[in-house]
């Protein structure tokens, strides 16, 4: 099992949706963490935990760059098999990202 603690690993304030709009981006979490993680985890056969729980919200834009980029970079299907949540403190992130997999290569 390979996790992901947003808050410790990468902000406990995440930002925007890309690098050019300001610190703690979705798209600097997607490339210089989650990608990395997500490949270890496939070439491992094992599940990338992300663990939601201890930051102070997310922004819709960062979590659609992150999880959305990253079912427009490789099949979702897949991004959901190897994906695993943890959310107690907001469950209701879970199906907000899931839903910005299943919708990530539809036109913006």
């Amino acid at each position: 099992m390979i996790k992901i603690v947003i808050s410790k690993d990468f902000s406990e304030i995440p930002g925007p949706r890309l690098i050019s709009e300001g610190e703690y981006s979705g798209e600097a979490f997607r490339e210089k963490l989650l990608i990395p993680k997500y490949k270890e985890a496939i070439q491992n056969g094992e599940q990338l935990i992300i663990d939601l729980d201890g930051g102070y919200g997310f922004p819709t834009s960062f979590l659609e760059e992150s999880f959305g980029g990253l079912a427009r970079r490789f099949d979702p299907a897949e991004v959901k098999k190897t994906l695993s949540f943890i959310s107690n403190d907001e469950p209701t992130l879970v199906d907000e990202i899931l839903s910005y997999i299943d919708h990530a290569n539809d036109e913006r």
